[in-house]
């Protein structure tokens, strides 16, 4: 009887074990077919590139099975940090961030690094923080110096008797892209402004005294009348303003517009491919934007954040696997004053009045009904 008893109390702890293995399998299966989550936190859609951004990047996601949860912070860093922490506490796989200010999340990201949530910095570099993980973005200071080598050759520096009016506009202090392109720019001239070929007449030769709250066409356009109030009045010609960006470019030529006395046309620089600037630059108000695809960069972030997902580590061979895309992998340039930042930098290029085909050629935009000026394809 014992033994019988013995018998059945095994079959049943066998029966229990089995039960509970199964259960912990269906459970382990349920985890693992788990969408995961991506949170995905862009500055503002002020601008019209963060709106291009952020929704090719939720398109992608969402097409590979990803949830996404996208959100506009309004280009305030307040609430860009509740919307990243509200992320975390909603339970997202990852974070990718363009940040309002770079400067001002670290105590934010010191949770995602808590709960081991990988964190990719996009487009703009997060500093002080070694949360981060990744960070996709344009040759920033290739950007600078492009703009900076179109002044060059235009005005044929290296060569010319001549000597022009130069100012700088920049971008948001908040920003650590806008040092770079302000550096890579001012490099270039230097030379030329040491050697007397060219004056700045306000000036202003710091990133600080020339940068733009928010990167806004307003606070450009403002900025801008007020160097022509001061510096430019009478018969002084202002021939170069270069730009950080299409949305600082348009309120500097729309101050021209208005409070420019001299007769010639300025050489005014950008960057992004605004469509309101493609207008400008077939117009003549505006010389040359220098475009940076952000689906492409959408594209390699996509890239990036999936290995991430799916539990690998990405690395410098990554950068060769985008095919037409053309990408730099560079550990060694880009410290957020914490670490070197692993980074996948891709390689923009000039756009001008003679070459617009090019953007049509990306998919991205058509020409209008007269075939004059560019707007973006359905």
């Amino acid at each position: 009887m014992k033994k019988l008893l013995a018998a059945a109390a095994a079959l049943a702890i066998c029966c229990s074990v089995a039960s509970c293995s199964e259960k912990k399998n269906d459970s382990q299966k349920t985890t693992s077919n788990t969408k995961k989550t991506i949170g995905i936190a862009m500055p503002s859609k002020e601008l019209e590139r963060w709106n291009n951004d952020g929704e090719s990047l939720k398109s992608q996601f969402e097409k590979a099975g990803y949830k996404v949860d996208l959100r506009f912070s309004e280009n305030n860093a307040d609430k860009q940090n509740e919307d990243i922490g509200g992320m975390l506490s909603d339970g997202v796989d990852l974070l990718l961030i363009a940040a309002v200010d770079g400067n001002t999340l670290s105590d934010t990201l010191a949770g995602a690094k808590d709960k081991n949530i990988p964190v990719v910095a996009y487009d703009r570099l997060i500093m002080n923080t070694d949360a981060l993980t990744y960070y996709v973005s344009f040759d920033n200071l290739t950007v600078g110096k492009l703009q900076g080598e179109y002044v060059k050759n235009q005005l044929h520096l290296t060569s010319t008797t001549s000597e022009y009016n130069i100012e700088f506009v920049a971008g948001d202090e908040g920003d650590n892209n806008a040092r770079y392109f302000y550096n890579g720019a001012y490099d270039v001239l230097k030379p030329f402004i040491d050697n007397g070929t060219l004056h700045i007449q306000s000036g202003k030769n710091t990133f600080e005294q020339v940068a733009t709250l928010g990167w806004t066409t307003e606070n450009a356009e403002k900025n801008m009348k007020a160097t022509l109030a001061s510096s430019y009045t009478g018969d002084t010609p202002i021939d170069i303003v270069l730009c950080a960006n299409d949305s600082t470019a348009l309120g500097v030529a729309n101050a021209l517009a208005s409070d420019y006395k001299g007769s010639n046309t300025p050489i005014i620089t950008g960057q992004d491919g605004d469509i309101a600037n493609l207008k400008n630059i077939v117009d003549g108000k505006q010389s040359m934007t220098v475009y940076k695809n952000v689906h492409d960069e959408a594209a390699v972030a996509f890239g990036v954040c999936k290995q991430l997902l799916d539990g690998e580590i990405p690395t410098s061979k990554l950068a060769a696997s985008f095919g037409d895309i053309k990408v730099n992998y560079d550990s060694e340039s880009y410290n957020n004053g914490v670490r070197y930042v692993q980074s996948y930098l891709l390689v923009p290029y000039v756009i001008t009045k003679d070459n617009l085909q090019l953007l049509v050629d990306t998919g991205f935009f058509k020409w209008d009904g007269e075939n004059k000026y560019l707007e973006a394809a359905e």
